[in-house]
């Protein structure tokens, strides 16, 4: 199962310019059009343009992961770039030094890093890998309005997490939870193992009321985030933790299906809490 060994995290880059060309207008009239869609052109003027690949430019330069040398890449994202049907993967890649096996997770909304956790999983099961790289990135310039971007104050933001097989906290259990179901039955049973020792991490769109009910220390990611939330939360934050807590328990739930996504982090010495691929 993979062990967090580093991460680096980006906020709210610097800006770049629109492009205002007639090619990219057209490109992105003809993108939307299909859908009875309209290009809004000072909702683009207004924004920041910020690209994945200069997301994850900023982040592969931090220690601990421009020298990684990783076998596996995984770019997860719940929102397209801003040039659609782009290749990051292979630039991270290369990036980092290049050869590896790399691919991208995405029209998933925010349970496309979730998925790439159990590739990751999947990949060292089958001895295929042993220090993989994730990336999970979020930019929000987009040719028409989308309420769950414009509406929230979403900004760009992106982590990415080097992963190996041993050392640091360990990914014991990734799963699902149905909108039927809810959370709180199953956030309850993750965390009764050690309730003083587990902190939950919640993406601003679980139920609150579920977290009441889990009876254990909860961190709240920032609201103005999507996909990336949990995970700026846990590369920001990840060395303290692991030094306060034994499981940490990441949940963010999709607001377009109401489903809730699960990983769980343990230390070598914590109580066993979830099972992979629940």
């Amino acid at each position: 199962m993979p062990t967090l060994l580093a991460a680096s995290a980006v906020v709210s880059p610097p800006r770049r310019p629109f492009d205002d060309s007639p090619a990219t207008l057209s490109y992105y009239r003809d993108l939307v059009g299909p859908f009875g869609l309209d290009v809004d052109e000072a909702l683009l003027r207004e924004a920041p343009h910020v690209r994945h690949q200069d997301l994850v430019e900023l982040l592969a330069g931090a220690d601990g992961i421009r020298d990684f040398e990783p076998d596996l890449v995984v770019v997860a994202h719940a929102l397209p770039d801003v040039t659609p049907f782009t290749a990051v993967a292979p630039h991270l890649d290369h990036l980092l030094g290049g050869g590896s096996v790399n691919f991208g997770i995405h029209q998933q909304g925010l349970a496309a890093p979730f998925t790439a956790l159990r590739a990751v999983s999947a990949f060292q099961r089958g001895r295929r890998s042993e220090r993989a790289v994730l990336a999970v990135l979020e930019q929000t310039t987009l040719p028409t309005r989308f309420p769950l971007v414009h509406d929230h104050g979403l900004v760009d933001s992106g982590v990415v997490l080097a992963l190996g097989t041993d050392g640091g906290p360990r990914l014991t259990g990734v799963e699902t939870v149905a909108a039927a179901r809810g959370p709180a039955r199953r956030l309850r049973e993750l965390t009764a193992a050690d309730p003083a020792g587990t902190l939950l991490v919640a993406g601003a769109r679980v139920d609150r009321a579920a977290l009441d009910e889990a009876a254990t220390a909860v961190f709240h990611a920032d609201p103005d985030t999507y996909c990336t939330g949990v995970w700026l939360a846990l590369a920001r934050n990840w060395h303290t933790w692991r030094a306060d807590h034994s499981t940490v328990v990441l949940c963010d739930t999709e607001p377009r299906t109401g489903d809730t996504h699960i990983a769980v982090l343990r230390a070598a010495a914590g109580p066993a809490a979830g099972e992979e691929g629940r």
